[in-house]
């Protein structure tokens, strides 16, 4: 029992040290990359449009997105703004926006020296590399505390806004999985079933003013740049979900994550050869906790705002469905589903995701969380032909060095990731 007792101790000690270090660590590094504050940022009208030529016309039937007086015809939308929330396959969908930004030279609004726009502070133009007021971007996709009033002083006013929603319960499951780790108040649970004892008492171990206490508490609000402690009755949570239905066109959801591509190609006009991919970023089974009935009532209640938001989204994402035809749904996402099949047995050794220590290439190694090596990543098939040899490669590399061969210095994030693998948790 004392020898319990006293590992048990060591391990809380231990956490308390490392956890000091690190939040040294990211403070210095902060303030080392921060950029300075602009106060007076000279207000340049952004151009209506960002499109850098004119786009080409794609025959279509029964769409949305139809031009008034060209029946069957619509114009691909190239300014765009994707939302990219956590732990909400929004790796995948930056792959396809990525591919789609190189295949038509579109540019891109990225972050300076990391992966992120120095989240969790609310996003400001000046975060954006080499701004200067009046440029012209296309597309920015990059992990944001969204902040509309610096957003849409950036992006042209055709810009179309989506984002990608997930059921909170299987998003609070994965988040405390995650990002556990990095939340102080965390450490203090020691029975081995960390998120069951969470849940039977949150407000016991969550602190609302604790580090890193926001990925464990209506994560899906925060990120929109809401306050995630306000209670799912105050006024103020269907004010901001009305706000939200207002700037963005769409919002998919992870569940029906097909239909939801079908939804966006039909709503920027794309072909559905832009909408290939892999399933990035994924955990391998034995990580993933299946929530019991009882657990999953707990997390969405623990997570009431986000869960109102996803039922406020989940109607509308049906009812455009419903407008975009059942049939027809059916139809193109069984299209979607050979076609990934048929890029599967082209470009992935073995057709499938293997665990992180059976990727032989370092560059197709995926970011992984703290502690374990629980996401996985695929091997590229030797001898592709050449005709998809650079797609095969593109729809295969990890968020992380496609930033980086899109130019993206990333030194913060590298730095972080060296000290993270030396710490031997």
């Amino acid at each position: 029992m004392i020898g319990k007792q006293g590992r048990q101790w060591r391990s809380i000690c231990k956490g308390l040290i490392l956890g000091t270090l690190m939040t040294s660590c990211m403070i210095l590094l902060y303030c080392l990359s921060a950029p300075q504050v602009q106060l007076n940022l000279q207000e340049v009208p952004v151009p209506y449009s960002c499109a850098h030529r004119p786009a080409r016309t794609l025959q279509v039937s029964n769409s949305s997105q139809i031009s008034p007086g060209l029946a069957g015809t619509c114009t691909p939308k190239v300014d765009v703004m994707f939302m990219k929330t956590h732990k909400t396959a929004s790796s995948t969908l930056l792959n396809i926006l990525f591919r789609f930004g190189e295949k038509h030279r579109l540019k891109f609004a990225f972050p300076n020296s990391r992966n992120d726009f120095f989240y969790p502070s609310l996003f400001q133009r000046s975060q954006v590399k080499d701004y200067r007021p009046g440029m012209c971007f296309n597309i920015i996709c990059n992990h944001m505390r969204f902040n509309e009033p610096e957003v849409i002083k950036l992006l042209p006013s055709d810009t179309t806004y989506v984002s990608i929603l997930r059921d909170p319960a299987e998003l609070f499951e994965s988040s405390f999985h995650y990002f556990g780790r990095l939340a102080p108040f965390t450490w203090k649970i020691s029975a081995e079933d960390k998120l069951a004892e969470f849940l039977q008492d949150p407000w016991h171990y969550f602190d609302p003013e604790g580090y890193n206490s926001f990925y464990l508490k209506n994560l899906l609000f925060f990120d929109f740049g809401f306050d995630n402690t306000m209670e799912p009755d105050d006024p103020r949570v269907d004010e901001s979900i009305r706000s939200i239905a207002e700037r963005f066109r769409l919002v998919m959801l992870v569940e029906y994550f097909e239909e939801s591509l079908i939804l966006l190609k039909d709503t920027l006009c794309w072909e559905m050869e832009d909408l290939l991919f892999f399933k990035l970023n994924a955990r391998k089974g034995s990580t993933v906790s299946r929530l019991k009935p009882e657990l999953r009532a707990q997390a969405l209640q623990w997570n009431g705002i986000d869960w109102k938001l996803y039922q406020h989204f989940n109607a509308t994402f049906w009812r455009k469905v419903e407008v975009y035809g059942r049939q027809r749904m059916a139809k193109d996402v069984e299209e979607l589903q050979r076609r990934n099949k048929e890029m599967a047995a082209i470009c992935i050794e073995g057709g499938q995701a293997v665990e992180a220590s059976s990727i032989q290439e370092t560059a197709m190694q995926p970011w992984q969380p703290i502690g374990e090596k629980s996401i996985m990543g695929y091997n590229l098939k030797k001898n592709i032909d050449k005709k998809h040899r650079k797609l095969c490669r593109k729809m295969l590399t990890p968020e992380l060095q496609y930033l980086t061969n899109l130019g993206v210095n990333l030194w913060i994030t590298r730095l972080w990731g060296y000290v993270r693998d030396v710490i031997n948790w």
